[in-house]
């Protein structure tokens, strides 16, 4: 089968949502609760399907159901790690401001250590 996404879209492939009714690239909006909704309804419906039967072939409708789940499944997990992406960023950040503000602390403490005579020496080259 082509990539899931293209047949969604050949397909006009749409999705029942908290917000109404979506197409696939409307998907990426939701939130993570907003897209596990979707999701628990489409296992609902798998459910409610599948039946025992030594006659079962596949219809479009199940091929469609199978795709939207790996859809969903595939954008919560692309979610999932770009919110995992951003905290590292914003941990890293967080990290870095604290070095530099300690940096600045310690050049403070250096700066306040020096005698008065030290002290207008460098004022005075400022000054200059």
């Amino acid at each position: 089968m082509e990539n899931k996404f293209i047949y969604a879209i050949r397909n006009k492939m749409r999705f029942q949502t908290p917000k109404g009714i979506l197409s696939t690239e409307d998907l990426f909006d939701l939130s993570l609760i907003q897209l596990d909704s979707v999701y628990k309804g489409l296992m609902k419906q798998l459910k409610e399907k599948d039946e025992e039967s030594l006659l079962t072939v596949q219809t479009k409708v199940d091929t469609d159901l199978q795709v939207a789940i790996d859809i969903i499944k595939y954008i919560v997990a692309e979610k999932q790690a770009a919110k995992l992406i951003a905290i590292e960023k914003a941990e890293k950040h967080n990290k870095s401001r604290l070095l530099a503000d300690l940096i600045a602390n310690k050049e403070n403490e250096e700066l306040a250590n020096k005698s008065i005579d030290e002290l207008k020496a460098m004022l005075a080259e400022i000054q200059e």
